[in-house]
């Protein structure tokens, strides 16, 4: 029996129903479908059968520059939605901003779109709503989706650390804290499905969504991603009145792209997929309940994610038995004709994707908008729309909204509130490392005379890709004049500009001019030697390192380097002999050698969200230790991509005229006190196949103020049927020592830690040694030999 025919039989002839519908029918008058005490398969099946094929078909389409045909400028017309959608249409993409009016921005990624007010965005919804449940056949609500990919992406929204910063912190309690805050703002104004989180392995930092991504290594990625739905959607499949539906993206290899390049294709072979890329999106479907899957842009072995029914099919709902709805990317659909040409037309590229199993066509529905017609005329069976139909039905019914579609009515209370501008704060300490430090930190407050803070990067407050503009935002600039108010005088420089425009959502992207910037260092050289201490806030802009979604719209690199003149700014501030203090603020790991040896102390800050300048303010001047560490190898070289930790023991035998060695290594980073580890031991010297054992290791504070260390264990196999990493993460915890506290950290490790692909592609277990490696980051390990029998 077929994939799709098993499918069909579990979603339309569920048992349950002819067990439980005489009961629930005698409970309630009127239809099923709308009593709140029926099972949802139930409900569903009910109103499926009601449904016809025009009604279908609108479940499974959404509308975001088609937003026109429903609108009066920016208000929502009954009139006009009555008349362009009779038969009603299942979702809407983001409804905060103004796609779809007059005066909306027209670029194909929606980063230029201006946005709607909150007040606007709630009004929108609630109209459409009562429209949708009241003038409509069936009353079916209209499900909203909105990015939330470190924040909810509208106004006034809290945006906290861009996402490879929160997996620095390598701190699951803090990533669910953070997601949960982002669920209640997203669904206080009715939005019950965000695009979040992104658990793609990040194995080549020239890629600009590399900042999207939890880092490079599927465990961190997994853990990370689990906690992230769990704060989203919480414990349960049906959503509570403060959470929203997460989407799991994107399925799979994007994060390892040819030339670095976005959408490009990922020659990945099905042992490294199932070894590195599968693993993140297992775990969040094994261990949560993930409502939708987000397919990848690019093709894997000349089949494009979209129409990959191996992928959609029988890997994530045949052997991870997933039962939430796939939603395209944006385009994605189209694209299977208009950019890998595996299909020749719209209607084709609808069949095929239909196929594979994608159930909703995003952000437009353009394709699907042709399944009426393509089911008339016998090219695609009723069948599959019933199934996309009922898996989006589903959703609307897990999300709660046929009896509660409607936003908060206190929902600028519970937006960018002190609550939250607080975990954004905490997040931003708990996400910046430090990368390099002679002792220059931490600096003592009014112990200078006079603070130069100086750069690109100083005066504004960079936030990342996808991101909003939240109530407020402090650069590192303000962040040092609020910390030293009274204590000492902070002076400011430019130093450069990167770029000729600050606007994220241009298309064409200029560097600055060098001659203005030329001008702009012998300024900031003039404030420096005026200074006792240098502050440098380098690194990218939203321009220089984001999605690049169309030919004319890019954010990849061939350089790792800083750009423009920034080199330039460094090597002149440090010709003055003033002690540098580096804090890179950036979207991907960048490969600076030379300032990495000059520097006195290098913070790597990521986009540190909106509370970010305060938070480097704190770090800087001793307040808050650092404890994050790298989710990402730093390359010293674009030429030593792709570069990575777990990688295979006949890599890197080394460059004829190159050091082999990455700039920083994986889940480093260094505090401002020391931390001593134990020799690792083992709850038992040997274990079965199917066994488990605990490894316990002694943490000791040696310095005399308080930090956080994260502890890291790995795991090596010394033989086996096929190569495998020199280490793999299969266990952290991040804890905080007073000075002198001594600490037993506990880690166990299960048949999952020890699994491998065989030769004949079985995930299983194998007899023979492990080492079992533990310490403060990839590097500085020690080892203890655990045999499997």
């Amino acid at each position: 029996m077929s994939l799709a025919r098993r499918q069909a039989l579990g979603l339309l002839a569920s048992t349950s129903f002819f067990a439980a519908a005489p009961a629930v029918a005698a409970r309630k008058s009127g239809p099923l479908y709308k009593d709140a005490t029926a099972p949802i398969d139930l409900r569903v099946r009910d109103l499926l059968g009601r449904m016809t094929l025009e009604e279908k078909v609108g479940q499974i389409i959404a509308l975001w520059a088609t937003k026109a045909d429903i609108m009066d400028d920016l208000t929502f017309s009954p009139a006009k939605a009555s008349q362009a959608y009779p038969a009603s249409f299942g979702q809407i993409t983001r409804p905060s901003d103004r796609r779809g009016a007059p005066d909306g921005s027209q670029q194909a990624g929606g980063v230029g779109a201006r946005w709607r007010t909150p007040a606007d965005t709630v009004a929108f919804i609630t109209a459409v709503q009562t429209w949708a449940t009241q003038e409509t056949r069936l009353g079916i609500p209209v499900l909203f989706h909105e990015e939330s990919l470190h924040g909810y992406m509208a106004t006034d929204a809290t945006m906290f650390p861009m996402a490879i910063g929160l997996a620095g912190s390598f701190d699951r309690d803090l990533m669910r804290d953070v997601q949960s805050v982002i669920a209640r703002e997203v669904r206080a104004r009715g939005v019950h499905l965000a695009l979040s989180p992104v658990v793609d392995i990040a194995r080549d930092p020239r890629w600009g969504r590399i900042e999207e991504t939890f880092g490079e290594d599927p465990y961190l990625c997994g853990e990370m991603g689990v906690a992230a739905v769990l704060g989203l959607q919480g414990e349960s499949k049906q959503i509570g009145p403060d959470k929203v539906m997460a989407t799991l993206k994107h399925m799979t290899g994007h994060g390892q792209p040819q030339s670095g390049e976005n959408i490009a294709p990922a020659p990945i072979s099905e042992r490294e997929l199932r070894e590195n890329f599968f693993p993140p999106f297992r775990q969040v479907v094994k261990r949560t309940g993930i409502a939708a899957v987000m397919p990848s842009y690019n093709e894997i072995d000349g089949v494009p994610s979209h129409q990959n029914k191996w992928l959609l099919g029988d890997i994530l709902r045949g052997e991870w038995h997933f039962d939430g709805a796939v939603v395209s990317d944006y385009g994605a659909v189209h694209e299977l004709d208009t950019i890998h040409h595996v299909q020749p037309d719209p209607e084709a590229s609808a069949r095929a994707a239909l196929r594979a199993g994608v159930d909703c066509e995003l952000p437009d529905g353009m394709t699907y908008r042709t399944l009426v017609e393509q089911v008339r005329a016998g090219k695609v069976p009723l069948e599959a729309v019933d199934i996309a139909c009922t898996r989006m039905l589903t959703l609307k019914f897990r999300a709660g909204l046929f009896e509660n579609p409607w936003p908060r009515k206190d929902y600028d209370a519970l937006t960018g509130n002190a609550e939250a501008r607080a975990l954004a704060l905490k997040a931003a300490h708990k996400s910046i490392a430090l990368l390099r430090n002679d002792g220059t930190l931490p600096l003592a407050a009014g112990a200078h005379r006079r603070v130069a803070v100086i750069g690109p990067n100083a005066a504004i407050a960079r936030l990342g890709g996808y991101s909003s503009i939240p109530r407020q935002d402090v650069s590192l600039l303000e962040g040092v004049k609020a910390k030293l108010k009274g204590k000492a005088e902070v002076v400011h420089a430019q130093g450069v500009f990167i770029t000729q425009s600050e606007d994220r959502s241009v298309d064409e992207v200029y560097l600055a001019d060098p001659a203005k910037n030329r001008q702009l260092i012998a300024e900031a050289v003039e404030v420096a030697k005026g200074a006792d201490i240098i502050l440098l806030a380098i690194g990218d802009t939203e321009q220089t390192s984001r999605e690049g979604f169309a030919k004319n719209h890019l954010g990849d690199r061939t350089s790792l380097d800083l750009l423009g003149e920034q080199n330039a700014l460094f090597s002149a501030i440090k010709a003055t002999g003033k002690p540098v203090i580096v804090c890179a603020i950036n979207g991907r790991p960048p490969s600076y050698p030379d300032m990495v040896e000059s520097a006195n102390a290098l913070l790597e800050c990521w986009y540190p969200g909106q509370e970010g300048g305060a938070a480097m303010a704190d770090i800087l001047f001793g307040d808050v230790n650092p404890g994050a560490k790298l989710p990402v190898t730093v390359a010293r070289d674009a030429g030593q991509i792709p570069i990575f930790y777990n990688r295979k023991p006949s890599a890197r035998r080394g460059y004829v005229f190159e050091d082999i060695s990455p700039l920083f290594p994986f889940g480093y980073g260094l505090s401002y006190t020391q931390f001593a580890f134990g020799k690792p031991r083992l709850s038992a010297q040997r274990i079965g196949v199917g066994g488990t054992v605990t490894v316990e290791v002694d943490v000791r504070n040696m310095g005399d103020r308080a930090g956080d260390e994260v502890v890291q264990l790995y795991v090596h196999d010394q033989t086996a049927s096929v190569t495998r990493p020199i280490k793999e993460l299969k266990g952290f915890e991040r804890i905080t020592l007073a000075p002198g506290e001594t600490r037993t950290v506990r880690l166990s490790l299960g048949p999952d830690a020890f699994a491998l692909w065989n030769l004949e592609m079985e995930e299983v277990v194998e007899p023979g040694l492990v080492d079992i490696m533990v310490g403060p980051d990839s590097q500085n390990l020690q080892t203890v030999t655990l045999e499997i029998i």
